[in-house]
């Protein structure tokens, strides 16, 4: 995966009930999950179509919730040198979670967190061919990435000095929730950082493409999730919904605005 040093490349989901978050996003987003091969650990890629991939499902073994494991929806951001990274990272107040390892025919990738505390992954893959798990207008791709955190300030410096970031534009958001200020890389845009409410979560949210949000949002609660938000408009002209799986795990979904072609 040649992309870009800073951008987005894989999605994984970690389950407690893989079979149920299978079928739960089918529905949902309408991905197809593939079975896990077999042999191995219980890892299902999820196709957009096509034979089209946007990330894994991975059901979270004993051992990995006794290493610190639990149910998330996580990211890999691509970079030129994943070792040379990781000790960015921790040079900045970032840690390792998982140190780099080499997985034969994908790539080198290390678990790791921000100096809040964070998590994400961070790897050089294997393919010679670009990811495309990231795609601002792709179906069942995932579009907008988000990050809440307690520090905005410090986490804007983080990920730009690690991954070269920019924040060129900024919009504010209502009463104390200040600025939503964009995320570019690479030439484009990939998400946005934002200030954590008190009482609201923390941690990156990814929003996938549907094609029609407010039956999506219909098929959440349908298939045992909530939604939290929306469907809400937002710049640009999409529309939003903020929602959980039936296992708790926030997610985000994203569909044309009414009027649009479908």
């Amino acid at each position: 995966m040649p992309n870009p040093h800073g951008t987005p490349i894989w999605y994984e989901l970690l389950s407690n009930d893989a079979d149920a978050s299978k079928a739960f996003y089918e529905k949902v987003i309408g991905w197809t999950v593939h079975p896990a091969d077999p042999g191995g650990m219980d890892y299902r890629m999820i196709d957009t179509g096509g034979g089209d991939f946007v990330g894994g499902l991975m059901n979270l073994t004993p051992e990995m919730h006794a290493g610190g494991a639990k149910p998330r929806w996580l990211f890999y951001i691509g970079v030129d040198d994943v070792d040379a990274t990781v000790a960015k990272i921790t040079a900045k107040g970032g840690g390792v979670l998982m140190p780099a390892i080499d997985m034969p025919g994908v790539g080198r990738m290390a678990f790791v967190h921000d100096p809040q505390g964070i998590p994400f992954y961070v790897m050089r893959g294997a393919s010679p061919e670009d990811s495309t798990a990231y795609d601002r207008t792709g179906m069942g791709k995932c579009n907008w990435n988000e990050l809440a955190t307690p520090d905005q300030a410090a986490a804007n410096a983080f990920y730009g000095e690690i991954f070269g970031w920019t924040y060129p534009d900024r919009m504010t958001m209502p009463g104390d929730m200040g600025d939503y200020v964009f995320v570019h890389v690479a030439g484009q845009a990939i998400g946005a950082t934002m200030k954590a409410s008190a009482d609201g979560p923390t941690g990156w949210q990814f929003y996938f493409r549907t094609p029609d949000i407010a039956a999506t949002a219909a098929k959440v609660a349908e298939a045992g999730g909530t939604v939290y938000y929306g469907p809400a408009e937002v710049p640009g002209g999409d529309r939003i919904i903020i929602a959980s799986d039936p296992h708790g795990i926030m997610f985000g979904a994203v569909g044309p605005g009414e009027g649009a072609a479908q």
